[in-house]
């Protein structure tokens, strides 16, 4: 961390050749070529993976492929808002849709985030601590703090695993990652100094983030909340008045998007797993840190550890930090708003049957990181800062480089087993259809593709009352169709079991196949023990005719 960040201050003349100058300029120098690396090295992990795209990156750049105005029709049956795919659309224009093209999106977004992620910091660590020291003499200290929490948040998004992760995904959760700091950017200026300007910054952003992700609906309504009640009776009264008009502006701009979003919540929702408890608050934080990879769980403990220090923490000294109880201002209050969106959603999802995923976390991850990053202002000794922040930063890429090998999904695997066998007008089959997009990209054409419970092209999952076309289907006429259909061919039948809903379906429709035709295995469904919950296994059985 560079010297103006309060790590180390730079020797003055008089005392360039003492041992103690000459220690802190060695200190400077080394600390500045390791942020440096950690840089380097974030930015690098945002482009590096190598698994093929799973089940929602398939389907995402499967329905931003399709002309604007499908994509739209396309997502009521999906469950998603438009803006991301838009921005996929136009990217594969340019640069194609391989699996490197269509996540560098993402990765863009990631490195863009690093620099506002500094700006940030900046800002928010110098006004919080400002709320807590009224000697106005204290404008150094202000200054150094700010780019303590700046230096750190940035350090710590740079090796952040679940950034990384998200970042190399062709979702929009790495963009929604961008807008969660540049939300905070825009309440932070407007806290500044009210103006209509910095109210429509701060509108734009909203409206894009429920544009991007309906856990913004969350975010936004807590913080809604807030904001009314400062501009009832609490400080900032201008700031929260322009602040409530940017959230009314943003749910206006949402509108013309409402019907759609009314019939997802209608009537797809998340089929695909049960709602959460509330054990999901602090499964989100262990998440944040990397989830159940041994890095992850130290990077847990540092987190933990800043936390405590942000929120309680006061400098007595340069070796010692006292608690006080009242918790610091301004730190405070991100901690309610980002506990009290999750508390938000858990309801919200226990109301409506959503399901709680890791990855819809992405709008608060930096707030929650500069949280952290701010506990970082308690320890006023460089050297215990910088090691600190050094176990977090090395823990942290040590639970994001596994990212670069980690498979998603046995999809490469499956679609080689198949090609190394298949013929022309061979018949390959899916159970569930949520294996159909990831695969199927990879196979190509000459196949005839059918999906289980539809009986429809694989490239696109209905999740339009999913739940009543998984009880309306029959295993065994599923499976007479793909004997019809298949004829002298042989069929492929692709499947995976234990998917919410399906009970045994998947294993009768291969064992009524079996009635019919001799079956060989061609490839066995690799269970993977990794931090995330996307890893997508399948096994792939053939049936030729005899």
């Amino acid at each position: 961390m560079p010297s103006g960040g309060g790590v180390a201050a730079a020797p003055t003349s008089n005392q360039a050749s003492s041992p103690d100058a000459e220690a802190s300029r060695r200190f400077v120098v080394w600390t500045r070529a390791a942020v440096v690396l950690v840089l380097v090295a974030g930015v690098a992990l945002r482009f590096l993976t190598r698994s093929p795209l799973w089940l929602d990156e398939a389907l995402t750049v499967n329905i931003a492929s399709h002309p604007l105005g499908e994509i739209t029709r396309l997502l009521g049956h999906d469950g998603a808002p438009p803006l991301y795919y838009f921005m996929l659309h136009f990217w594969m224009k340019l640069f194609g849709t391989g699996d490197v093209a269509t996540r560098s999106l993402a990765g863009l977004c990631g490195v863009v985030n690093l620099p506002i992620a500094w700006l940030t910091g900046y800002r928010v660590g110098a006004r919080w601590w400002s709320l807590e020291e009224a000697d106005p003499a204290s404008a150094a200290r202000r200054t150094a703090t700010g780019k303590v929490t700046a230096w750190s948040v940035t350090l710590l998004l740079a090796s952040s695993p679940f950034a990384v992760y998200y970042d190399t995904e062709a979702r929009m959760y790495g963009f929604v990652l961008l807008l969660g700091t540049l939300g905070v950017l825009a309440v932070t200026s407007l806290l500044r100094r009210p103006s209509p300007s910095r109210a429509i910054a701060l509108a734009a952003v909203c409206s894009a983030l429920l544009y991007s992700h309906y856990w913004s609906l969350y975010a936004c309504a807590v913080a809604g909340v807030v904001a009314l009640w400062c501009a009832w009776r609490g400080p900032h009264r201008a700031a929260a008045r322009y602040g409530l008009a940017a959230l009314v502006a943003a749910g206006v701009s949402f509108l013309p998007w409402f019907p759609t979003f009314w019939f997802q919540l209608h009537h797809t929702g998340t089929p695909w797993a049960a709602p959460a408890d509330y054990t999901a608050v602090v499964f989100a934080f262990t998440q944040f840190a990397g989830g159940a990879s041994t890095p992850g769980r130290v990077l847990a403990l540092v987190f933990f550890f800043l936390a405590v220090l942000a929120l309680f923490g006061a400098a007595l000294d340069r070796r010692r930090v006292v608690l006080d109880l009242r918790t610091r201002p301004g730190v405070r209050a991100l901690t309610a708003g980002v506990i009290g969106t999750l508390l938000v959603a858990i309801v919200a999802g226990r109301i409506s049957g959503s399901t709680f995923a890791d990855r819809y976390t992405s709008v608060i991850a930096f707030p929650a990181l500069l949280i952290f990053a701010y506990g970082m202002a308690s320890l006023t000794d460089p050297r215990v800062r910088a090691g600190v922040l050094g176990v977090a930063v090395a823990v942290g890429l040590a639970a994001s480089v596994p990212n670069a090998t980690l498979l998603r999904t046995q999809a490469g695997e499956a679609a080689a087993a198949i090609s190394a066998g298949a013929r022309p007008g061979d018949v390959v089959a899916y159970c569930p259809d949520q294996l159909g997009p990831s695969v199927s990209r990879l196979l190509g054409s000459g196949y005839r593709q059918l999906t289980f419970p539809r009986s429809a092209p694989p490239q696109i999952v209905d999740w339009v009352n999913y739940d009543t076309a998984i009880r309306a289907a029959s295993p065994w006429r599923f499976a007479q169709e793909l004997l019809t259909l298949a004829g002298t061919h042989t069929i492929w039948y692709v499947s995976a079991p234990a998917y919410q809903g399906f009970g045994n379906d998947c294993q009768d429709i291969a064992l009524d196949l079996a009635k019919a035709r001799t079956p060989h295995l061609a490839l066995a469904n690799r269970p993977a023990d990794t931090p995330f919950e996307t890893y997508e296994g399948m096994s792939v059985e053939r049936f030729a005719a005899r």
